[in-house]
Formats: structure tokens, C-alpha cells, sequence
């Protein structure tokens, strides 16, 4: 009897160390330390990490620009905001050194309502009273100094667009009734007919003959930040254009465009030069003229040599220019410059040089003046 009771003790005790979780023989005893977050191995997940990096580099240009929108409030602004005119806004730029970009019409009035201010740690921009008119691209960066030359710094910029609405004014005001457009045919061509009101529908209309003109979003594309952009300009597209608008309302008319079609060859200035006689007698008046033919919307500037320059001889110069039509639609600009001096001296004998200057180089002509 007393066997079988420690028997049967023994049954019971091996039950009841199965129920309350009594760790089995033949599992593996776990290693000092074996749960601790630090012994723990995780394997980067580099796919993630350059998203994260590639997301943050895109933010880059939005990272030190905000708008007050309440007193101590900031937001970090987006690639467009629209507000109503009439409101006031404030920007701020992080940085000791902060030079601002905005619509450049502010700066040709001087407007009042603009105050740009840099304090110790944040450059301040505040437009008050805004107008449909300051429709545009606000932006900031930060300069870095040596010295006296500075750069931007292209790691800390921030910018924009800020469509200001309003219903009555759906298109960008300008100062002019009539503008021309310069049709290139090796560069785009924008009709500048913006509007305040991104979700207006815009459409492009030829004066004569009356008619919409497709737009096809491939050689002719509308952007409400530029107007219509005609990729790839040719003489067909020449002509008096303009935009009409509708948003919620009556659909309202734009200025007009006179399209221009420009064929010149680019390069350096292709320049002539003359006197007004190669032989002059003693206190004669002589002109000598440096005359450039090229493209409507670039600028030509000239410079002179002569032989009494290093004397100081008093001269006039008088540059200008002026279109000139060069066939049916096509347009040229001509440039002169105009060198001129009363009673001639014998030192003003010898060579006159004139040189001219564009974005793609400079030419040089020269011609002589002699004494009869």
C-alpha cells in the first residue's frame, strides 16, 4: 500500500509541473544577456533610408522659408500658395545674410506696401495691402562673404509662387496695352498672359484670322505661371494674339501680343564700321559710326579706342537702336554707336576701333582717318 501511494504522488506531481509551466527537459537554456535591446542585430534598411534622403533633399528649397501666418505662428510654405488680394503677408528666411527675389515691378515703382528688412537670425519680406498685380515667384537664399565678394549659397534657398486672386482681375495687370513677343526659332516663346486664379480656364485666340487656337500640350503648353509657351516658335505662329479667361464670372480679355518671328544666326555681334570721310582737313568735324544687325531682345554694348584718347580728347558718344523688318514677319534689331569730334587736330590721325560686346562674344572692326 505505502508503494502504491508514493506512486501515485509522483504521477500527480509530474501532472501539476506540466500544467504551471515547468520548462521542458530538452529545451535549450538561454545565454546571459541573450535578451537585452542591446545584444540585438537589425540589418539597415538602406531602400528606406534613401527615400527619406531623397525626400529630404527635394524639401531642400522650402526649408528656410516660412509665412507668419499668426503672431508666433510659422508654416513652412509649399511650391504655390494662393491668398486673397487685399491681404498682407509676411516671409521669413533663415540666416544672417539673406538677399530676396520678387516680382520686379515692386522694385520699378518703389512700392511702399514692400519692406524688406534683416535682422540678427532671419531676413523679413512684408507686402501689405496686396493686388493681383503682385501675382509671382518669391524667393530667398543665403549669400556667403569672403570679403567683398559674395555667393549664393545653393543649399539654402527657398521659394514660392503666390497667386494673389481676384475675381475682378483674372489676368497678372500689366503697365502696357500691347507687348511683342520675339518668336526664336531655336528657343521657347512665352506669351506672358498669367493669371491670379490657378483654377481659371485660359484659353489662346489669333486676332486675325478670328480663332481658338489648339493648344496641344506638346508644341503649344499652358503653364498659369507663365501663360502659353510655344516650344518650338516658326513663322507660321507670328501674328497679334491674346488670352481670355473664365473662372465663376463673365470670361475677361487679356492685353493683346504682336508675335514677331526672329531669324537671326547667334554668335558674337556681326559689326561694320565707317567714317564719314577717311581723309579730313584740319579742324574738320568727324563721325565714325559702328553699326551692329542682330537679334530684337539682345543688347549690344560698345566700346572705343582712338588715337586721341590717351591725350583726352573730348569726344561724344551716342549709342541706340531700333527695329527694322527684314521680310514678311521676320525683325532685326540694329545697333550704332556713333563717335563723334569737332575741329580735327593732327593727332586725331590713325586708327579708330570700335568693339562690340553680346552674351555670345565680341567683335572687333577698325578703321582709319587721315590727315589730307
Amino acid at each position: 500500500l505505502y508503494c502504491l501511494f508514493l506512486k501515485s504522488n509522483i504521477v500527480l506531481f509530474s501532472f501539476f509541473s506540466l500544467v504551471i509551466g515547468q520548462p521542458a527537459k530538452n529545451k535549450r537554456p538561454k545565454e546571459h544577456g541573450e535578451n537585452k535591446i542591446f545584444n540585438k542585430k537589425v540589418k539597415p534598411k538602406t531602400s528606406k533610408m534613401k527615400e527619406r534622403e531623397s525626400a529630404d533633399s527635394s524639401l531642400k528649397s522650402q526649408s528656410i522659408l516660412t509665412q507668419v501666418t499668426d503672431k508666433g505662428r510659422f508654416q513652412k510654405l509649399a511650391a504655390t500658395l494662393s491668398l486673397s488680394a487685399g491681404q498682407s503677408i509676411e516671409l521669413r528666411c533663415k540666416g544672417s545674410n539673406v538677399t530676396w527675389n520678387y516680382p520686379s515691378y515692386l522694385d520699378t515703382f518703389k512700392d511702399s506696401r514692400l519692406s524688406i528688412k534683416q535682422l540678427d537670425r532671419y531676413g523679413q519680406l512684408v507686402l501689405e495691402n496686396s493686388t493681383a498685380a503682385d501675382t509671382g515667384e518669391y524667393s530667398c537664399w543665403l549669400q556667403l562673404c569672403n570679403g567683398n565678394k559674395c555667393r549664393k549659397d545653393e543649399t539654402k534657398t527657398g521659394s514660392t509662387y503666390i497667386f494673389f486672386t481676384d475675381q475682378e482681375e483674372l489676368f497678372v495687370p500689366t503697365p502696357s496695352y500691347f507687348e511683342i513677343v520675339y518668336l526664336n526659332p531655336d528657343k521657347p516663346a512665352v506669351i506672358p498672359c498669367r493669371v491670379t486664379t490657378p483654377s481659371a480656364k485660359v484659353t489662346l485666340h489669333r486676332e486675325f484670322p478670328a480663332e481658338e487656337i489648339e493648344i496641344d500640350g506638346t508644341d503649344i503648353i499652358y503653364d498659369a505661371k507663365k501663360g502659353f509657351v510655344y516650344q518650338h516658335p516658326t513663322s507660321d505662329h507670328k501674328g497679334i494674339v491674346y488670352c481670355k479667361a473664365e473662372s465663376q464670372g463673365a470670361p475677361q480679355i487679356s492685353i493683346k501680343y504682336h508675335l514677331l518671328y526672329v531669324e537671326v544666326p547667334k554668335g558674337a555681334p556681326s559689326a561694320t564700321i565707317a567714317a564719314s570721310s577717311s581723309r579730313v582737313e584740319l579742324g574738320d568735324s568727324v563721325r565714325v559710326i559702328c553699326t551692329v544687325l542682330g537679334e530684337p531682345d539682345v543688347d549690344v554694348n560698345f566700346t572705343w579706342q582712338y588715337p586721341g584718347q590717351e591725350f583726352e580728347r573730348p569726344v561724344i558718344i551716342q549709342n541706340f537702336w531700333r527695329l527694322i523688318k527684314r521680310g514678311i514677319g521676320h525683325t532685326t534689331r540694329i545697333s550704332k554707336s556713333v563717335l563723334h569730334f569737332e575741329d580735327f587736330e593732327a593727332k586725331d590721325a590713325g586708327n579708330y576701333i570700335c568693339i562690340a560686346q553680346n552674351l555670345q562674344g565680341e567683335t572687333t572692326v577698325a578703321t582709319k582717318v587721315e590727315q589730307n
